[in-house]
C-alpha cells in the first residue's frame, strides 16, 4: 500500500544546522507549532532527509549485495505530528531504494524487538527500525529513535547520520522540494505478535499455566501515551482484571496528566487508581513505553530507587552476585541493600538509558558479570531480552514473581512485591531542583545553552576541588554525609541539580556550595534553589 502522497512543492526552505537536532543517542526537536519560542525545527524537508540519511547509514553498516533489499519498519506514539512524520521518514526512506513498513501506533522496545523477530510472513526481521517519539516531553516535541539486531545507535551513529542528512538536505536546497510518493510501503500490525510474546514469557515463567494472574487486579495508566495495549493484550489474556484502568486512549495532547513515571502527577494518578479500585498492584508507562512504575495494593510507589531495588532482588534471585549497573542519582542506601542484602554488586555510572546499557555490556566483555541495567527514571534493561529498553518487560518481571510465587503456593498479591524491598534505607531528604539556563541572557555571549551549561560544570568541578569539605567521585559530589549531583539535561536548557542528605540541614549545606560556586554565571535562574537553601 502506497503512502499519502501530495504534488505540493515547497519552493523555498529554511537553512537547518543539523547537529542540533542531536540528543545523545536521539534525535529530537520541535514538530508543531504554537508554543512561543519554540519554531518548529522537524519539518518535512528536515525529517525526509534524516531519515534518507540513516538509510545511508545503514546501507554501508550491512553491506549488502544488489540481489536484496534492506528494509526498515516504522512506529510512532501518540504524538499529534505522528502522521505527518511517519509520512515524511517513509518518503525518506523509500527514496534510498529499501522497503518501508509501517506499524502506525507502536513502542519503542517494540520496534527494536522487530529486529530480530524471525517471520517472512510479517515481513520481519527489519534490517533497521525507527520510533517517532519524544519521550515525556511536551506535545509539540518529537523525534527519531534508531535500531538495528545489535541495539539502539549510539552518539556517533547518530552523528553520522546528521551529517548525511545535512548534505541530503543541502541538495534540497540546491534542486528544490517537493512531496513524492513512496511505492515500497507496507502496514504491518506488529504490536500483535510483540504483545503475544509478552504473554508467552509470562505463562512459561508460571510453569505454563494459562492463567497465571487470574483473580489478580491489576489497574493500567498508560498517561495517553501508547502503552493502552498492556491492559486487553498482555493482562487480560493472563486473567488479569484490568476494570479501573485509566488513560488508555492515544491523545497526543496528554490532557490528563504527563506520560511519566518520574512525575509526581502521573504517580499520585495511578495511585489513586490503585486505592480507589482496591486493586493488588498498578502500572504505569512512559509515552513510547521503555520506562515503568508500578504501586502496591497499599498505595506505595514502587519507583526510583524501589523499582531498582525490586528487580535487582528477581535478577539476584536468578543469578547470585550479579552486578547490577545504575545511573548515578542512585540512594547509598541503595547500595548497601544491594551488596549487604542481596549479595550483588552495585556498579553506578553516569546518567542516560544508552549508557548504563553500554557500561553493563562492557563488563560482560571483561568477565564481569551483569544481566541488569537500571535508571531511577524507570529506564531498565536485562541481558535476557537483549539489552532491550522495554518498560513492558519490566512488568513482565513482576508478574512473573507474582505469577511463579503464587504456583509455589509461597504467597499472594503484591505484597510478594512489597516483601522483596524490606530493608530498603530511604534517604532522609531527597530533592530535585532545577537550575534553567536563560538562552537570551547576554551572559551568554553567543555560545549555545549546552556550552554554557558546560562552562558551569567545568568551574564547579574546579570549586570543589579547592574545597576540603568536598570529595569528588567518579559521578558526583560527597559531602556533610550525603552528595551532590549537577548536571546538564539532553532535553532542556536546565541543570537539573540532585540531592540526597541524613537531614535537611546538610541538604542544605550541599546547596549552598552550589550556590556559591555558580553565582557568577549570570544566566542561571537559581531561585528554585535559592528558595531551597532559605533556613
Amino acid at each position: 500500500m502506497a503512502a499519502a502522497s501530495s504534488a505540493t512543492a515547497i519552493p523555498s526552505l529554511d537553512k537547518v544546522d543539523f547537529l542540533k537536532l542531536q540528543n545523545g543517542s536521539d534525535i529530537r526537536g520541535v514538530a508543531v507549532s504554537g508554543v512561543e519560542g519554540e519554531p518548529v525545527s522537524l519539518t518535512e524537508p528536515v525529517t525526509e532527509a534524516i531519515a534518507a540519511g540513516f538509510a545511508a547509514w545503514l546501507l554501508d553498516k550491512k553491506k549488502v549485495d544488489a540481489s536484496r533489499k534492506l528494509r526498515v519498519s516504522i512506529g510512532h506514539d501518540s504524538r499529534i505530528s505522528a502522521q505527518k512524520l511517519q509520512d515524511a521518514v517513509s518518503r525518506g526512506i523509500a527514496s534510498a531504494g529499501l522497503d518501508v513498513v509501517q506499524y502506525g501506533l507502536a513502542s519503542t522496545p517494540a520496534m527494536f524487538n522487530s529486529t530480530l523477530t524471525e517471520d517472512e510472513a510479517i515481513l520481519c526481521p527489519a534490517d533497521g527500525a525507527i520510533m517517532i517519539t519524544a519521550s515525556h516531553l511536551p506535545y509539540n516535541r518529537n523525534g527519531f529513535k534508531f535500531f538495528t539486531s545489535d541495539g539502539g545507535l549510539g552518539k556517533n551513529d547518530i552523528k553520522d547520520i546528521l551529517e548525511r542528512a545535512a548534505s541530503i538536505y543541502s541538495n534540497f536546497l540546491a534542486k528544490g522540494y517537493s512531496v513524492k510518493a513512496s511505492e515500497s510501503v507496507k502496514k504491518v500490525d506488529y504490536m500483535a505478535v510483540y504483545t503475544s510474546d509478552l504473554v508467552k514469557a509470562v505463562r512459561k515463567a508460571a510453569g505454563n499455566i494459562e492463567k497465571p494472574l487470574e483473580g489478580f487486579h491489576i489497574v493500567v495508566d498508560a498517561g495517553n501515551g501508547a502503552g493502552g495495549f498492556f491492559a486487553a493484550k498482555v493482562l487480560e489474556p493472563l486473567g488479569a482484571i484490568t476494570s479501573g484502568s485509566q488513560f488508555l486512549e492515544p491523545d497526543g495532547m496528554f490532557p490528563n496528566h504527563i506520560p511519566n513515571p518520574e512525575d509526581k502527577a502521573a504517580m499520585k494518578a495511578i495511585t489513586q487508581a490503585v486505592l480507589d479500585n482496591k486493586a493488588n498492584l498498578g502500572i504505569i508507562f512512559d509515552t513510547d513505553v521503555d520506562r515503568s512504575a508500578a504501586v502496591d495494593s497499599t498505595g506505595r510507589e514502587l519507583n526510583r530507587n524501589r523499582l531498582i531495588a525490586l528487580m535487582s532482588a528477581i535478577v539476584l534471585e536468578e543469578h547470585p552476585g550479579t552486578t547490577i549497573v545504575t545511573d548515578s542519582v542512585t540512594s547509598d542506601g541503595l547500595t548497601s541493600f544491594i551488596e549487604k542484602k542481596l549479595g550483588g554488586k552495585h556498579h553506578r555510572f553516569k546518567r542516560g538509558y544508552k549508557n548504563v546499557i553500554d557500561e553493563a555490556i562492557r563488563l560482560n566483555s571483561i568477565g564481569e558479570e551483569s544481566h541488569l541495567a537500571i535508571e531511577t527514571s524507570g529506564h531498565g534493561d536485562l541481558k535476557e531480552n537483549h539489552w532491550l529498553d522495554d518498560g513492558a518487560y519490566l512488568m513482565v518481571k513482576l508478574r512473573n514473581k507474582l505469577a511463579s510465587t503464587r504456583a509455589s503456593g509461597k504467597g499472594v498479591g503484591s505484597k510478594v512485591l512489597t516483601d522483596l524491598v524490606e530493608g530498603l534505607e530511604e534517604p532522609a531528604i531527597a530533592v530535585e531542583l532545577r537550575i534553567k539556563i536563560n538562552q537570551n541572557h547576554p551572559d551568554l555571549k553567543g555560545r549555545s545553552f549546552r556550552k554554557y551549561g558546560e562552562a558551569v560544570l567545568q568551574h564547579l568541578g574546579n570549586s570543589i576541588a579547592s574545597n576540603p569539605k568536598l570529595q569528588k567521585a567518579p559521578v558526583r559530589v560527597s559531602g556533610f554525609g550525603g552528595w551532590f549531583l549537577l548536571r546538564l539535561s539532553l532535553h532542556d536548557p536546565v541543570l537539573p541539580l540532585n540531592i540526597e542528605a541524613p537531614s535537611h540541614e546538610d541538604a542544605v549545606k550541599l546547596g549552598l556550595k552550589v550556590a556559591a560556586a555558580v553565582k557568577e554565571f549570570q544566566a542561571l535562574d537559581t531561585s528554585a534553589l535559592d528558595k531551597f537553601a532559605q533556613p
